[in-house]
C-alpha cells in the first residue's frame, strides 16, 4: 500500500498485481479476503478486479497503458485464486480500446502566445522546473527556453535533474529546505513559469504569500493541477515537450543581466552550501565527497529526512533524472529498494544509496536481494543516531522536547557481513575519501556506516505556516570549505 500511494503521490507508472480469494468466496470475509480493489482506489489511477480468466490479457493491456498514460502513475490489477488457474484461449490485444481516455498534448495555440508574451515582457523572470519535465523527457526543450530567453532556473525537490545543476542560470532549489537565493528569487519575479510541477505545499510556502508580485505561467499535462494550490493567470494543458517546442518558437532572444546578477549577490549573501571547517564528521561533507569521488556521475537514491535533504542540497546533479526520491509520501525506506530498481534499470550506471538509520532498518531486509541478486550498490547509512527530521523541529519548534527520536540502532557492519556484503564504520572526517574510494573500487555491493555529528541541522529550512522567504538559516560559524558550485 505504501509504495502504491508513493508512486500515485510521485507520478511514477507502476503494475501491482495482488491475488484475491477465489471468486465464490469474495464478498464472504474469506480467509485473507481484502477489498484492495476498494482500498487503493484513492491512490490509483485505476483498478482492476478480473472475474474471467478470458479478460486477463486485456486487462493487462489496458493497465499498462493507463499507467503511462499523460500524468504516469500506478494501476492495480486483483486476480482471484480460481482465475490465475483456469485455462482460456490466449490474444493478446494489439491496441487498447478505451473511447473515454483522451489527452491533450500540445497546448491551446493562444495560450501558448499569451504565454510568450509574458516572457519576452518580463524583466524579473524565474522558470521553475519539476518532475514533469524529467517525465516528458523534455531537457533539450527546457534547456533552450531557458538559454533563448536567459531566464534563471530553480527546480522543485524531484525537478533535481531536469537541469544542469553547473549551469550558469541555475539556482538551485525552492522550498523549505532549498537555497535562500532560490526562494528570494521566487519572492521577487514579476514573472513565474513553472513547468511540471505541482506547487506543493513544501515547495510553495504559504501559498498566500507565494510570489506575490509575478504573474504566473503554468504548464502541466494534468489539467486538475491548474490553479489547485496557487492562482495562475496562464494555464496550459499538454505534454511540457510539446508544449515548449511550440512555445519557444514564439520567444525571443534575450538577456537579464540586472536580474541575473542580482541573484549572484543573494547566493553569495546566504551561501547556503559551504560546509563549516570542523573536527566532527559532517553529514555534509559526506555527501560532497561522494559527489567529489563519483564526479557527479552516479544516480543518487535517497531515504527520507535529513540524509534526502542533504543529498539534494550538497551533490550537484548535472545529469538527467540522477537524483531518485521519495518526495509527495516522504516515505522512509524507500531508499533501499530504490537503489535495487535504479540498478537494475540503468545496470552501466554507480547506483549511491544515501541512508539515515532509521529509515534504513524499516526496508533492511532487503539486504538479502542485494547479495542474492548480487547488485552492485554502494550503500552510505548517515548514521546520527536519531529519526534526525523528527529531532531536528523538535529542537527547533518544540524546545527540544525529544520524544521517541533517539535510536539505539544495530552494527550495520555486523548485519551486512551477515548477508556476505563487506562493510565498515566511518567515524572520523579524515577517513571519508579513502572509504568511498574502496566502496567504488570494490565490484559488488558495499556499505559503509558513517557515524555523523548528532545533532546536526538542515539548513535553510521554512518554518511551517511561514512564507518562502521566512527562511532560517545556519547559524554563522567559521567556513573553510567553499561550495562555489563548479563551473
Amino acid at each position: 500500500m505504501t509504495g502504491i500511494a508513493n508512486a500515485y503521490m510521485d507520478s511514477s507508472p507502476i503494475i501491482a498485481i495482488t491475488g484475491q480469494v477465489a471468486t465464490p468466496f469474495i464478498g464472504k470475509d474469506a480467509f485473507q479476503e481484502i477489498d484492495i480493489t476498494g482500498i487503493t482506489l484513492p491512490i490509483t489511477k485505476t483498478n482492476y478486479l478480473v472475474l474471467e480468466t478470458k479478460d486477463l490479457a486485456r486487462v493487462i493491456k489496458e493497465a499498462f497503458h493507463i499507467a503511462q498514460f499523460g500524468r504516469p502513475g500506478p494501476v492495480l490489477i486483483d486476480i482471484p485464486k480460481d482465475i490465475f488457474q483456469n485455462k482460456a484461449d490466449y490474444y493478446y490485444p494489439e491496441k487498447v480500446d478505451l473511447p473515454g481516455l483522451r489527452l491533450k498534448l500540445h497546448g491551446h495555440p493562444a495560450q501558448i502566445k499569451r504565454a510568450s508574451d509574458l516572457i519576452n515582457k518580463a524583466e524579473r523572470p524565474v522558470i521553475i522546473g519539476g518532475r514533469g519535465v524529467i517525465i516528458s523527457q523534455a531537457y533539450n526543450e527546457f534547456k533552450e527556453l531557458v538559454e533563448k530567453a536567459q531566464i534563471p532556473v530553480v527546480t522543485t525537490l524531484l525537478g533535481i535533474g531536469c537541469f544542469p545543476e553547473t549551469h550558469v542560470l541555475s539556482f538551485g532549489w525552492m522550498g523549505m529546505h532549498g537555497m535562500a537565493y532560490a526562494n528570494k528569487a521566487i519572492d521577487e519575479a514579476d514573472l513565474i513559469i513553472a513547468v511540471g510541477m505541482r506547487f506543493d505545499d513544501r515547495a510553495t510556502g504559504i501559498v498566500s504569500s507565494f510570489a506575490p508580485k509575478a504573474r504566473i505561467i503554468h504548464i502541466d499535462i494534468d489539467p486538475a493541477e491548474i490553479g489547485k494550490n496557487v492562482r495562475v493567470d496562464v494555464p496550459i494543458v499538454g505534454d511540457i515537450s510539446s508544449v515548449l517546442r511550440n512555445l519557444n518558437k514564439e520567444i525571443v532572444q534575450h538577456n537579464h543581466i540586472d536580474w541575473i546578477q542580482q541573484l549572484e549577490e543573494w547566493r553569495l549573501e546566504h551561501p547556503a552550501l559551504d560546509i563549516r571547517d570542523c573536527a566532527e564528521l559532517l553529514p555534509q561533507y559526506v555527501i560532497r565527497q561522494i559527489y567529489h569521488a563519483t564526479n557527479g556521475d552516479a544516480i543518487i537514491v535517497t531515504g527520507v529526512g535529513q540524509n534526502q535533504m542533504w543529498a539534494a542540497q550538497y551533490f550537484f546533479y548535472n545529469k538527467p533524472n540522477s537524483l531518485v526520491s521519495s518526495g509527495g509520501l516522504g516515505t522512509m525506506g524507500f531508499e533501499l529498494p530504490g537503489a535495487i530498481g535504479a540498478k537494475i534499470g540503468r545496470p552501466e550506471e554507480t547506483v549511491w544509496c544515501i541512508a539515515g538509520d532509521g529509515g534504513f532498518q524499516m526496508t533492511i531486509q532487503e539486504l538479502a536481494t542485494v547479495a542474492q541478486e548480487d547488485i552492485d550498490i554502494k550503500i552510505a547509512i548517515l548514521n546520527n543516531g536519531y529519526l534526525g527530521m523528527v529531532r531536528q523541529w523538535q529542537e527547533l519548534f518544540y524546545e527540544r522536547n525529544y520524544v521517541g527520536v533517539t535510536l539505539s540502532g544495530p552494527d550495520f557492519v555486523k548485519i551486512a557481513e551477515a548477508y556476505g556484503i563487506p562493510a565498515m564504520r566511518v567515524t572520523s572526517k579524515l577517513e571519508v575519501p579513502a572509504a568511498i574510494s574502496k566502496a567504488m573500487s570494490h565490484k559488488g555491493a558495499f556499505l559503509i556506516d558513517f557515524v555523523v555529528e548528532p545533532e546536526e541541522n538542515v539548513f535553510p529550512i521554512v518554518p511551517p505556516g511561514a512564507a518562502l522567504v521566512e527562511y532560517l538559516e545556519m547559524p554563522k560559524k567559521p567556513l573553510a570549505i567553499p561550495s562555489t558550485k563548479p563551473r
